[in-house]
């Protein structure tokens, strides 16, 4: 077996030109991480450090400046049926049923009948959406329609679920709730996933490895491993909350994040 990273961003830059008079800015610089397969990492950060703009360049749709990613030893050039991705914005087709929208992008990689109904059928069942197989995405609540994306995303088996904010339109109650079905999908699928996230406490319920990132240019400031985790299944929010070393880890998380912001105010 190779002990090569499953997915490795190596000193990956990206520079934009704003304004009229094509300004560059720098987005991103020199930012290095590796990830084993069938591990959760967040990336995590305050505003305008450069996540959303890592996760795109990891999904192939914006290309690096500087630096490369690597998917399982292959280079990414461009978007790939490797890599799924999971927006905050409900994407589901509205003329389409639950269904339907579940077995869309199978359809189109041409995969056979069987077994596309075999995998819709098990990812329904996974986010719990058995008994609306039939409806149509104005019939959901939000909670229901991120289920979907979920199921849609995770049935094309994509070795990498890459997901930006995907639960920061939801209530506390349904957040939660989704998270942990997020994380009982990677145990059962060993699912490789990247999740960009504002929320301290949805990185360290979700992640195994927390990625830091600083401002301007962004950058990676700090990578936390979230030892006090490893081994344990089924956990639940409620559980992990009390536990000493989240409270500090959390306390940890505060004050970086509060330098962090400060430090952009600073650079206004």
């Amino acid at each position: 077996m190779s002990n090569q990273p499953f997915l490795r961003c190596h000193n990956v830059g990206k520079i934009f030109a704003t304004g009229k008079d094509r300004k560059p800015l720098i987005a991103l610089q020199d930012v290095s991480y590796d990830q084993s397969r069938g591990e959760v990492v967040a990336l995590l950060g305050p505003s305008g450090c450069g996540k959303s703009t890592l996760l795109r360049i990891i999904a192939g749709l914006v290309p690096p400046t500087t630096g490369e990613i690597t998917v399982d030893g292959a280079r990414v050039i461009g978007p790939g049926r490797d890599r799924g991705l999971v927006f905050q914005a409900y994407t589901a087709f509205d003329w389409m049923t639950v269904q339907q929208n579940v077995e869309f992008g199978m359809t189109l990689h041409g995969v056979a009948s069987n077994e596309r109904r075999d995998r819709t059928n098990r990812f329904i069942d996974l986010v719990k959406l058995t008994r609306f197989r039939d409806a149509y995405p104005a019939s959901l609540s939000g909670g229901m329609k991120q289920r979907l994306a979920l199921a849609r995303t995770f049935a094309n088996e994509p070795d990498v679920i890459l997901m930006d904010e995907p639960f920061g339109a939801l209530d506390s109650e349904t957040r939660w709730i989704m998270q942990e079905l997020l994380l009982s999908i990677v145990r059962e699928t060993g699912a490789t996933v990247v999740i960009v996230t504002h929320d301290l406490e949805e990185a360290i319920f979700l992640a195994d490895h927390i990625v830091f990132m600083a401002a301007h240019p962004g950058r990676i400031h700090e990578k936390i491993p979230i030892t006090f985790k490893s081994g344990m299944t089924n956990i639940k929010k409620e559980d992990l909350v009390e536990m000493a070393d989240y409270r500090g880890l959390q306390k940890h998380l505060m004050i970086e994040m509060r330098k962090a912001s400060a430090d952009f105010k600073g650079m206004k």
